[in-house]
């Protein structure tokens, strides 16, 4: 059994604009930067131990984790504890887009999106049910690597809703269901294929600074299906 608390990164301006961030290397904003500081004060000060820190390879997971492991494990270097492994879905063209060029551009590969289907990605991208497999192979490995152990893991949105599927055995199809605000404290126990969630979206750090810019997927799709059903036949 090993525990491991979850962070998703702090705000990017890209969070903010309601891009497809994926795998562009791309960093913290200031909000983003006070988010992972207020996150690292709150571990030290409630005294969280934790045996060792792994991110993934993008800068703004990167950023997030250095004043976290500076609180928890002082003694470890960041550069030797990231795993690409660990990196947000790729959504392949539209990487970097925002919501409404990508209506425009890419229609149909859009429309098929808010489908929600497990085996459907955007063009050059991975699939959900790769994504989850990307995922779930990585933290069994961990977990394995430090059973027994608390293992922080500072990684994506996109990453943590694979968690929560997995958890609450959800399926891949549908729309996001639970919320993964950024710099939240997530705390759950693996054991085998088993996730137990402990703790999510803890947000009381990160009191007074501003609202999280947060795209409803259920929403995005609900709209489509109202928008499809007015077209004429």
């Amino acid at each position: 059994m090993t525990e491991l608390i979850l962070i998703r990164h702090g705000e990017t301006d890209w969070n903010r604009e309601l891009r497809f961030q994926g795998q562009v290397d791309v960093p913290l904003n200031a909000t983003g930067h006070a988010q992972a500081q207020r996150l690292a004060q709150r571990l030290a000060r409630e005294g969280v131990r934790a045996d060792h820190l792994v991110s993934s390879d993008l800068l703004r997971t990167q950023q997030t984790a250095q004043p976290v492991l500076g609180a928890l494990l002082p003694q470890l270097r960041l550069e030797a504890l990231v795993d690409r492994a660990l990196r947000e879905q790729s959504f392949g063209v539209v990487d970097g887009m925002r919501v409404d060029d990508i209506k425009a551009q890419h229609a149909g590969a859009w429309a098929q999106w808010l489908r929600f289907q497990a085996d459907s990605g955007m063009p050059g991208g991975e699939t959900t049910r790769q994504f989850h497999a990307r995922v779930m192979d990585a933290l069994r490995r961990l977990a394995q690597a430090h059973a027994g152990q608390t293992l922080v893991v500072v990684t994506h949105g996109g990453v943590l809703d694979m968690v929560w599927r997995t958890a609450h055995g959800l399926g891949l199809a549908g729309p996001r269901q639970s919320d993964i605000p950024n710099a939240a404290f997530n705390r759950v126990r693996m054991h085998g294929d088993a996730i137990d969630i402990l703790r999510w979206a803890d947000t009381r750090h990160l009191e007074g600074l501003p609202a999280q810019p947060v795209y409803d997927q259920a929403k995005a799709q609900a709209d489509s299906e109202a928008g499809a059903a007015l077209k004429p036949a």
